[in-house]
């Protein structure tokens, strides 16, 4: 079983944040692939599906950011997954809107989430897709934008693109084929390479 983490927090009116892209991209994925309905558990959400042939646990912890790590350790304690089999999907600064990264281990590079799940697990050692949502240009300016919503035109232009085009790749990730993944979702809308 893979666990496949959207990092983000819970309350309703965050819900469109630049921070809650994580959350958005594992509910796009669950929906395209008819997971489960939603259930709490874990100190999260829960949904399980398949994704190109493996069984996938989609967790959105809802202990707000910097506790997430609480919520991955309990499922993947429960279930036995070992942190190659984990992934977290979160947002990204350092990355232009709309770019992806997939990358395995690392540090966490300031992100609350990431240090949390390190933490937890006492690992760094679980995969990362790193999504961008670029950065306002100033250190004193970051809170304000991870916790902004997307604009309109932001949704529009590019988040929905690169959503559904995460969505459509899914399968590649869920095989361990993290470079064909990123090449896939990074190929203009209507090319399918």
């Amino acid at each position: 079983m893979l666990l496949w983490v959207g990092l983000g927090n819970p309350e309703s009116s965050m819900r469109r944040n630049r921070h809650n892209v994580g959350f958005m991209a594992v509910e796009a994925i669950a929906a395209r692939y008819g997971f489960s309905p939603w259930r709490s558990r874990f100190r999260g959400e829960v949904a399980e599906g398949r994704v190109g042939g493996q069984r996938v646990l989609a967790l959105l912890p809802q202990t707000y950011m910097n506790r997430s790590g609480e919520s991955v350790q309990e499922a993947a304690a429960f279930y036995k997954i070992a942190p190659e089999a984990i992934t977290l999907f979160h947002d990204e600064l350092d990355l232009v809107p709309g770019r992806l990264r997939v990358k395995r281990g690392g540090g966490a590079a300031g992100h609350n989430g990431l240090r949390s799940t390190d933490r937890m697990l006492g690992t760094p050692d679980y995969w990362r897709v790193r999504i961008g949502i670029g950065h306002p240009g100033a250190k004193e300016r970051v809170h304000g934008w991870v916790l902004g919503n997307f604009t309109q035109t932001d949704q529009q232009e590019w988040l929905d693109p690169l959503l559904d085009r995460m969505a459509d790749a899914a399968p590649l990730l869920a095989q361990g084929h993290a470079d064909q993944f990123m090449t896939r979702v990074a190929l203009p809308e209507g090319s399918k390479g």
